[in-house]
């Protein structure tokens, strides 16, 4: 029986790191299957503007390199459903995923495989290709300051941009929030800083209420018990400040909603990969840049933009319509 490899990616642009990194997955086994994300996939976690190579010729590529026997697409944001399908005995993905955050490894280990988190070699990342092709790079991780003048223009067009690429996404939100709490089970919410403000503010509109009069909703906010917090950053790290309580309280059919503006929170990503270990549904809200908050989850809204005021003032503005939504179907 030949061992199986799998990895996955989006592969928009191969480039020589994609190569090398496998080469070497290939070198664990005696086949190596490569998942890919569907153009939509993609387009879910990158943006609108992704891919830049429809999957067809994507698998193309990659069926051309020597080291790679099979390319399977999916449609899904992670390839779970694929690895469960596939069976591997060998998960691997690049060494900027620690084990921990990647999808499908406890399926693997369950089943007495093994995952590895390779390390890349080069200086390589299709981001940055695209981004230097384009001449929108930046030497800085802020985005310059907007004139107050600008700052309504700017704000408007983050929301006409969300509604043109992110309503559909929205409304699959909502539709699994409201099915999960008429199967009774309940909505956990968590994120730091101002993330965690909203992860407060929306549970409170389930519990109490929105705009109209109905029944109170389960709803919990992770980022209230000061002494769970404290005890749980103490004890183990602030990186576990919330996988530790979804450990303790989420059930299957939950649905649990990571908050985070960059999408590289560490604490959010652990909390949503523990509730895919725990049989919930994932919902990750972030920016424009979130990949990988959008990559672990089962759905994502990544607001249009790489302002953190403005992908803030859109998180708020999506809370409230998933509690718009959740009103309609609950209401007297």
């Amino acid at each position: 029986m030949s061992k199986i490899v799998f990895t996955n990616g989006c592969f928009d642009v191969i480039h020589p790191g994609h190569v090398d990194f496998l080469e070497r997955a290939s070198r664990l086994g005696d086949r190596l299957i490569v998942g890919i994300n569907s153009d939509d996939s993609v387009r879910a976690i990158k943006g609108p503007q992704r891919p830049l190579i429809t999957q067809e010729e994507r698998a193309r590529v990659l069926r051309s390199i020597r080291f790679v026997d099979e390319v399977l697409v999916f449609d899904e944001a992670t390839p779970e459903r694929l690895i469960k399908e596939i069976k591997p005995q060998v998960l691997v993905k690049g060494g900027d995923w620690p084990i921990e955050q990647i999808v499908g490894s406890d399926f693997v280990i369950s089943n007495g495989g093994e995952v590895f988190s390779l390390p890349l070699h080069g200086n390589f990342s299709t981001t940055a290709i695209v981004d230097g092709a384009r001449e929108i790079g930046s030497s800085s991780e802020r985005p310059e300051a907007v004139p107050i003048e600008d700052v309504f223009s700017e704000h408007i067009q983050v929301f006409r941009d969300l509604e043109t690429h992110c309503l559909t996404e929205m409304n699959r939100c909502a539709e699994a929030i409201i099915f999960c709490l008429k199967q009774g089970h309940k909505v956990m919410l968590f994120g730091n800083g101002g993330s965690a403000a909203d992860a407060q503010h929306i549970a409170a509109e389930f519990v109490g209420r929105y705009e109209q009069e109905r029944r109170s909703l389960p709803a919990i906010a992770l980022t209230t018990d000061t002494s769970a917090l404290t005890a749980i950053a103490n004890d183990y790290s602030y990186d576990h400040v919330f996988s530790r309580q979804i450990e303790g309280l989420a059930k299957p059919g939950d649905v649990v909603i990571g908050i985070s503006t960059s999408g590289n929170s560490p604490s959010v990503i652990n909390g949503v990969m523990k509730a895919r270990e725990m049989g919930c549904v994932t919902i990750g809200l972030t920016g424009g840049k979130g990949r990988r908050l959008a990559g672990v989850s089962d759905m994502c809204v990544m607001v249009p933009s790489e302002r953190t005021a403005r992908i803030q003032e859109a998180h708020i503005f999506i809370g409230h319509y998933l509690c718009s939504a959740v009103d309609g179907s609950f209401s007297q």
